[in-house]
């Protein structure tokens, strides 16, 4: 028995797509700063984009678990490679802030619709995003305070080099300890 509407299920299906573009995005940017010696910062994207293909996952399944059907539809190709890792970061910043609200979208849907399980269900993504926009900001002020000092590219090596072990995890304002 289907228990999301047809409106619900085309806004899931198109944030399925949505996130899978973002995997790609994050895939080809990684793949940029690979080739160009930032090995750390790779690693640091590909991970990402292992996790946008795990939200696109968790959509898919809760689409069919519903009863609805999930639509697997083309990906537009990822934009043209960043000019420097400053501009990568903050066109992902801005991608992630874009997703924030695309999610916020299905959440008042499903609010109006009175769907407290697609509600619920998009609570957990809501919190994602606020982690994701926090984490890419605090990797752009790291960025921003390894830039300024380019004698050698020596910050930007020992960034790079921090950005290998860095956490996949934001920390929400509200859960950090005092």
């Amino acid at each position: 028995m289907k228990r999301i509407s047809d409106e619900m299920e085309r806004l899931l299906n198109t944030q399925m797509t949505t996130e899978a573009y973002q995997a790609q995005v994050y895939l080809s940017y990684a793949s940029w700063a690979e080739v160009n010696s930032f090995a750390g910062i790779a690693k640091f994207l590909y991970g990402h984009m292992n996790e946008e293909r795990e939200h696109m996952f968790k959509i898919l399944k809760y689409i069919n678990d519903r009863g609805g059907e999930a639509k697997i539809e083309a990906i537009k190709a990822p934009p043209a490679n960043p000019a420097n890792i400053g501009d990568c970061l903050n066109k992902i910043l801005q991608q992630e802030i874009e997703n924030s609200t695309k999610i916020d979208e299905i959440v008042n849907f499903a609010l109006a619709e009175k769907d407290w399980a697609t509600f619920n269900f998009g609570q957990w993504f809501v919190k994602e995003q606020i982690e994701e926009e926090a984490l890419i900001n605090e990797v752009i002020d790291k960025y921003n305070l390894a830039s300024t000092v380019t004698e050698g590219n020596r910050s930007l090596y020992e960034m790079d080099r921090d950005m290998a072990g860095h956490s996949q995890e934001g920390t929400l304002p509200q859960e950090e300890e005092i």
